[in-house]
């Protein structure tokens, strides 16, 4: 079987490097799949989990907070200025944060600005949703 050597890092230090069977990750206009052989590539990434398929069929998921990412034919690397593992986020900071983006977000009178506030939600958000598929995953 065709594999990927995938490498996720962020800007303190390297989370994933390993090989693969298939990735999956939230590129700005949506998400894409890359299997071995995919054509090169180059975009932006949006907050969320990028997913690693390994050969046994487990599936790692990664947050990434946003990023780069570049496919070569065998090669995918992960750009991001934020990553860790999923099973590392913590729900209740996730919670709290959207729900302090949410409260500015509506809030006509602060000092925050509007880009700022979505930013934050987004990826509040995100990471929340990362969560959520990490335990959908675990039940199964």
């Amino acid at each position: 079987m065709a594999h990927l050597h995938v490498d996720i890092v962020s800007a303190e230090h390297e989370i994933f490097s390993g090989e693969a069977v298939m990735v999956f990750a939230p590129a700005s206009q949506g998400e894409v799949g890359i299997a071995p052989g995919h054509t090169p590539l180059v975009t932006q990434l949006a907050p969320g989990e990028v997913r690693v398929q390994l050969e046994s069929g487990e599936e790692q998921g990664f947050y990434v907070s946003g990023g780069m990412l570049e496919v070569q034919p065998h090669v995918v690397t992960v750009l991001s200025d934020s990553a860790e593992r999923a099973e590392d986020l913590d729900e209740a900071a996730a919670l709290k944060a959207r729900e302090e983006a949410e409260r500015v977000f509506h809030d006509k009178d602060a000092k925050i600005e509007y880009a700022t506030a979505r930013a934050q939600l987004a990826e509040a958000a995100a990471q929340l949703q990362a969560i959520q598929r990490l335990r959908k995953r675990a039940k199964r």
